[in-house]
């Protein structure tokens, strides 16, 4: 998830029926992925795990797919519509999809699955995939454990697979801590970016659970499209990416994202003009290949200037035609939305999603809603926190574009486990700043993972004895408006049914979003106290909870943390 105001994977979803629990767990404990712990990082990916039965409206067949005019189609040449949603963590320093902590990877496929989605769009980043996966439940995911980034990859694809399934892969960061501007850095050079892609294409060659290859996650900043300057011009590289990925494997899909600032001077989100693919296309050595793959977002997330437009929500359409739409409606070649997302608190936000759905639908462009996972902050997710719950609501606001009804009964929520992580549980990427950093603009820029840690001080209880927990508290990542901050809480002694956490901070607004614990900012501090899964810890073991806090400044480095 990268979003128009920073790197953001946050957003959520709906409710299941209680007569599909058993059809859920069924088709969890029907399979087991394989694969070795010691598995080279460049061999092959595990053999496959048994099939399970799949959603009929879900499927997209068992062959490769291709373009034809603004169409994707399938090995028949039939149309198909991708119907994607995002599903982020192998991007970040857990290089893990998130909420494995907390679920178990056939539970989200199947879950996925039963909504109507026929595509995971997988963010992944370069640094992750030789790196150790951290953040994975051993009771949960008992076969991910010891495994890179890179198995776990194949993991999710055989997962994926055996629920009947496509991935997309979509490179969202070169490195774990922070998205970049351009496609290549001096930690990872353009060199690196293509042989990565190269080495995934020939991994995947033989399985067209793998559809196509994201090449880079919201080219902006520098980047151009059509300029001529080889050190900006995302077009020409997405060419150059393009063509060696198809030399590895002729069958993918190669999707290509705008930039932020068109030739004209006028911006939008990270990586969602395409404006001037109209007289600078991308051509592919192998015709029927390419997808353009714009993002949109609403104005809770950044107020573009045609949010408070007169005549908006009616303006969208001509707003999405201008920069992406054109492709679509003209057959020069298939659009295929690579992010959109709103956690559906505002008028506005809601007007947006309604119209971009009626878009998507008219236009047949295909789609990856922003997100699967509830900890981006700044649009939340399909599920609610505690990883299980749909959020209803949101995938109402989809069920034309998933074409079925979408349950109202929630699913029983499962008593709280809070088993001991097997790594680092969740690290909640920052606002990215998808928005236009031009003038108009101020969207944060984030500063990347810092690592700082607090320090844990016990708050005298009721009767005076010490507080019930200690805990580390860890700067994620911050920017000039905010900051994301991760804490893992152990019981002092024994279990605890239940325990709070504060420190200063003097310059904190608000709290825009938080995982296990419920937070609130006055008198200059922060408190939070443990909720929903993480309100109570067994004996000997811990929860990893985070928050992402609006501040004037960046927030606190090394916080003196008052426990109890």
């Amino acid at each position: 998830m990268t979003q128009p105001v920073a790197d953001r994977p946050q957003r959520r979803i709906h409710a299941i029926l209680a007569t599909l629990a058993p059809l859920l767990l069924t088709a969890v404990t029907a399979f087991v992925l394989t694969g070795t712990a010691d598995a080279a990082p460049g061999a092959g990916p595990a053999a496959p795990v048994a099939q399970a039965a799949r959603p009929a409206a879900a499927a997209l067949g068992d062959g490769w797919l291709h373009t034809s005019g603004s169409a994707v189609v399938d090995a028949s040449g039939a149309p198909v519509q991708i119907k994607a949603v995002n599903w982020f963590g192998l991007e970040t320093s857990n290089c893990a999809p998130h909420g494995l902590w907390q679920i178990g990877l056939d539970a989200g496929m199947a879950q996925i699955a039963s909504w109507g989605f026929n595509t995971v769009r997988l963010p992944w980043s370069n640094q992750c995939l030789a790196a150790p996966a951290t953040g994975v439940d051993a009771v949960k995911n008992p076969t991910l454990q010891h495994r890179t980034g890179q198995q776990v990859m194949d993991a999710v694809v055989a997962s994926a697979r055996a629920h009947g399934l496509k991935v997309l892969l979509d490179r969202h960061r070169p490195e774990t801590s922070a998205q970049s501007e351009l496609w290549y850095t001096a930690a990872v050079p353009e060199q690196r970016w293509i042989a990565d892609w190269v080495t995934l294409a020939r991994r995947y060659a033989a399985d067209p659970t793998v559809i196509g290859a994201d090449l880079h996650n919201e080219p902006h900043g520098a980047a151009c499209w059509g300029c001529g300057d080889p050190a900006r011009d995302w077009a020409a590289a997405a060419t150059r990416a393009g063509n060696a990925v198809l030399a590895a494997n002729r069958n993918l899909l190669v999707l290509v994202e705008g930039v932020e600032r068109s030739l004209d001077g006028r911006t939008t989100w990270w990586g969602g003009s395409l404006v001037d693919a109209a007289t600078h296309p991308v051509r592919l050595s192998v015709p029927g290949r390419l997808v353009y793959s714009p993002h949109d977002y609403p104005a809770s997330v950044y107020a573009q200037p045609w949010f408070s437009a007169a005549d908006y929500p009616a303006n969208l359409t001509g707003v999405w035609d201008r920069n992406w739409g054109y492709l679509q409606k003209t057959g020069t070649a298939p659009v295929l939305l690579g992010e959109f997302g709103t956690k559906l608190e505002t008028t506005s936000d809601r007007q947006w999603l309604t119209a971009l759905v009626r878009y998507l639908g008219t236009t047949g462009a295909g789609w990856a809603y922003w997100d699967y996972n509830p900890n981006s902050g700044d649009t939340g997710g399909l599920l609610a926190d505690d990883w299980v719950t749909p959020q209803t609501a949101k995938l109402q606001a989809l069920a034309p574009l998933l074409g079925r009804t979408v349950p109202t009964t929630p699913a029983p929520t499962p008593a709280p486990s809070n088993p001991a992580p097997s790594g680092p549980a969740p690290s909640n990427p920052a606002p990215s700043g998808r928005a236009a950093s031009g003038p108009a603009s101020s969207s944060p820029a984030p500063s990347g993972s810092t690592s700082s840690t607090g320090t844990s001080v016990p708050a005298p209880g009721p009767s005076g004895t010490p507080g019930a927990v200690t805990a580390a508290w860890t700067l994620q990542s911050s920017w000039n408006a905010g900051y994301v901050a991760q804490l893992v809480v152990r019981p002092a002694r024994g279990s605890v049914g239940g325990w709070t956490v504060s420190w200063a901070d003097p310059d904190a607004t608000g709290v825009v979003n938080a995982w296990g614990m419920t937070c609130r900012v006055g008198g200059g501090r922060v408190s939070c106290t443990g909720a929903d899964w993480a309100r109570t810890i067994a004996a000997g073991a811990s929860v990893t909870v985070g928050l992402q806090v609006a501040d004037h400044g960046t927030g606190p480095a090394r916080p003196e943390l008052r426990v109890g």
